[in-house]
């Protein structure tokens, strides 16, 4: 661990992990108005069937080249995972029997992981989960900073009542128990002002981590990027000059990012969309959850098998050639800041004027280089105020044990 400066969390097995992501509810509490997934509803929700005919069909292809992989993420997302509890319970001591009977290369080699909204978190039921298998769990708990931040897009369905008050009081339960969590903040045109002041209240929360980004949809406003950069500057100036970065993180900040791109040396696509699968109720395989009928506005459903008929592979290939330079446009691939710019491969799809994953959509542009400039003074400021403190030698020293050897994080 970095002692002058809090570093952002390493993936889990350096990256390498099979994710493989069950829907078991498209049911959610909420209703955020920044939600791709468009197609919520309260009937959808998986059958047992539906969920161990997956988990056999994975186990049962433990060399096939779709699985071999040296560990395992087992993803449950809704919606609401947690108002699925009981079914989340019952696949879970099933993988864990199943693992253990067909002496598995996965079994103690896998994580169960969460994203919630945390209304339910201490609920009896969810807390006796935690519990059983708390070893192997990942939960992250969105709150997207002061309550003014979180109440304006994280509304209750059918009200504009926000939920920040029923999030909160979960935080301090969520932190004792995971204490190295993190978590997830979306910002959207009408949240920009609030920024800085959010995640300097999600630190004061006791939430050390904080990744943040823009939603990829092409919601934004003229003058958004001058906002945004404007907000980033400050809270640049609030963790530097307070000393924040020795116990806390923001992923706005971050830096190898705003540099060139060669696409002969860094020609990769930016997600594991096709590495991936995800499985919903009715049983349909997907390369990501972003492909499925409920996540998209203008496209079909891209299903790439399903339990019955396993992966069709010529569905899936395209997914697996993807890669920066074959989707991107000439300005993007040719880009003075393009290291760190991220793209959504289901936002790509959904955007593309045909039906391809070859086409990259670009809305967020302005809102990176904004966000490069804001980086490029936080770096230059800090290591001018380690240059004073002389810990800049210890520092850069640091960096260069961390690259090679990358699991220390």
């Amino acid at each position: 661990m970095n002692p002058t400066i809090k570093s952002n969390t390493k993936t889990w097995q350096s990256g390498i992990a099979k994710s493989i992501t069950f829907i078991v509810t498209k049911d959610c509490q909420l209703a955020c108005k920044y939600c791709y997934l468009i197609g919520k509803n309260e009937k959808e929700r998986m059958p047992w069937e539906v969920a161990k005919a997956a988990i056999d069909y994975v186990l049962d292809r433990e060399h096939d080249p779709n699985f071999a992989y040296e560990s395992v993420t087992w993803d449950f997302i809704g919606g609401e995972p947690f108002l699925e509890i009981d079914l989340i319970d019952k696949i879970c001591d099933y993988i864990k029997q199943e693992l253990f009977r067909r002496n598995h290369h996965w079994f103690n080699s896998y994580r169960f992981s969460f994203s919630t909204n945390g209304i339910n978190y201490d609920n009896e039921k969810v807390q006796r989960f935690i519990a059983k298998n708390r070893e192997h769990l990942s939960i992250g708990i969105t709150i997207d900073g002061t309550r003014k931040k979180h109440d304006l897009n994280r509304v209750y369905k059918g009200s504009e009542r926000g939920s920040y008050d029923d999030v909160v009081r979960n935080i301090p339960l969520w932190l004792k128990q995971f204490p190295g969590a993190a978590t997830k903040v979306t910002i959207s045109s009408a949240d920009i002002p609030y920024i800085c002041e959010s995640v300097l209240h999600l630190y004061e929360l006791g939430i050390h981590e904080v990744n943040i980004n823009c939603v990829f949809e092409d919601v934004w406003e003229e003058g958004d990027d001058q906002k945004f950069e404007d907000q980033l500057m400050q809270l640049a100036d609030a963790i530097i000059d307070r000393g924040l970065y020795t116990e806390n993180a923001c992923s706005f900040f971050s830096e190898n990012m705003g540099k060139p791109l060669d696409c002969k040396l860094n020609n990769v696509n930016w997600c594991g969309a096709g590495k991936m699968l995800s499985i919903d109720a009715a049983g349909n395989f997907y390369p990501c959850t972003r492909f499925a009928q409920y996540s998209l506005r203008d496209k079909e459903a891209w299903i790439i098998g399903n339990i019955h008929d396993g992966i069709d592979n010529n569905k899936l290939r395209p997914f697996l050639t993807l890669n920066r330079c074959m989707q991107s446009t000439q300005e993007c691939i040719d880009c003075e800041v393009a290291e760190g710019c991220a793209w959504c491969q289901g936002e790509n799809y959904d955007a593309a004027k045909t039906h391809t994953v070859f086409q990259r959509a670009t809305a967020i542009c302005k809102m990176h280089k904004a966000r490069v400039h804001a980086n490029n003074y936080y770096w230059n400021k800090l290591y001018r105020k380690l240059e004073l403190e002389g810990k800049r030698e210890e520092f850069e020293q640091q960096q260069a044990n961390k690259k090679s050897n990358p699991e220390i994080c």
